[in-house]
C-alpha cells in the first residue's frame, strides 16, 4: 500500500460525498432530523454519507476496520482502523449555515498515518499522509510563525453535553479575549484543526470531542509542523475528549493557559 495515492484517493471520495451532501441538503426537512441527545442531532444525511464512505473504503482497504460515529461498521481492524465523521458540524449544515465537513482519518496500530478534511462549503479539500507535506486543494501549506499567546488567533468550540467544566470554560474565554487577537467558533472542530494546520488559525482547544472529530485534524497539525496534546500535555487527544493544538512557536505558552484554566476540579 502507498500510502499518498490511498490520501488522494480518500480525497476524490470525501470530494464526491461532499457535492452530493449539498445537493441532498436542499430539499433538508425536520422529518430528516433525529435528536440523539441535548443539542445533539443526526440527520439521515450523516447515515448515507457515511454508508457510503464505509462501502468505498472497504474496497480500497479490505482489512481495515472503522471508527464511525453513525455506527454504520463496527469492524475491528488488527492493523489499520479509519476514523470517520461523515458531517462534522451536523448543525450547521441542517441550517446551512458553514462549515460543515467531512473527516477521514487512517490509523496504522497507534499511529495516524492519513487525514483528510473535506470543506462542504468553501470546496476546500485538507489531506496529507505520512511522510508527505499538508495540502489545501493541491497547494502546501504549514502551521503559522506567531511566537507568542498574545499575537495570536485562536478558535475553540461550545460544549454541548459535558457542562461539568463550564466555569473553567468561560474562564479562558475572558482569558483569550483579553490576551490574545481574539477567538472564534466556527461549529466544526475539524475545519478547525484544518485551519491551525494551514495558518489560519495560531491554535484551538476544545472539549467533550470524539475520536472522530480530531482524528484527520490532529493529524494534519501534526503533519505541518504543530503539535498537539490533551489539556495536560500528554498524548491522550484522540480518545481523551480534550485537545489543545498549536504551532511549533507558541504552543508551550498556549498549553499553559489552556492546562491551567481547565485543569479545575
Amino acid at each position: 500500500m502507498i500510502v499518498k495515492d490511498l490520501a488522494l484517493q480518500v480525497v476524490e471520495l470525501a470530494r464526491e460525498t461532499g457535492e452530493m451532501l449539498l445537493e441532498k441538503r436542499k430539499s433538508i426537512s425536520s422529518e430528516d432530523i433525529e435528536v440523539k441527545g441535548k443539542n445533539d442531532f443526526v440527520t439521515r444525511f450523516d447515515k448515507m454519507s457515511e454508508e457510503k464512505i464505509v462501502a468505498r473504503l472497504s474496497q480500497l482497504l479490505p482489512e481495515a476496520g472503522f471508527v464511525a460515529e453513525e455506527g454504520t461498521s463496527t469492524k475491528v481492524g488488527e492493523v489499520y482502523n479509519w476514523f470517520i465523521d461523515p458531517i462534522d458540524g451536523t448543525t450547521n449544515f441542517m441550517h446551512g449555515a458553514p462549515p460543515f465537513s467531512i473527516s477521514i482519518a487512517l490509523q496504522q496500530n497507534d499511529e495516524m498515518i492519513l487525514g483528510v478534511v473535506y470543506d462542504m462549503f468553501s470546496g476546500e479539500c485538507f489531506y496529507s499522509s505520512k511522510g508527505d507535506a499538508v495540502y489545501v486543494n493541491g497547494e502546501v501549506v504549514s502551521c503559522s510563525a506567531t511566537k507568542t499567546v498574545k499575537d495570536s488567533l485562536f478558535a475553540t468550540g461550545f460544549p454541548y453535553k459535558d457542562l461539568g467544566r463550564m466555569n473553567a470554560f468561560m474562564n479562558s474565554l475572558t482569558y483569550f479575549m483579553e490576551n490574545s487577537h481574539g477567538l472564534r467558533r466556527l461549529g466544526s472542530a475539524a475545519v478547525d484543526l484544518a485551519y491551525v494546520a494551514c495558518g489560519r488559525y495560531d491554535g484551538f482547544y476544545e472539549y467533550g470531542l470524539k475520536p472522530y472529530d480530531v482524528a484527520a485534524g490532529a493529524f494534519l497539525v501534526q503533519q505541518a509542523g504543530g503539535k498537539v496534546t490533551d489539556f495536560k500535555g500528554g498524548n491522550d487527544f484522540i480518545f481523551g475528549q480534550e485537545l489543545v493544538a498549536g504551532n511549533g512557536h507558541n504552543f508551550s505558552e498556549f498549553l499553559q493557559a489552556v492546562g491551567g484554566l481547565m485543569n479545575v476540579d
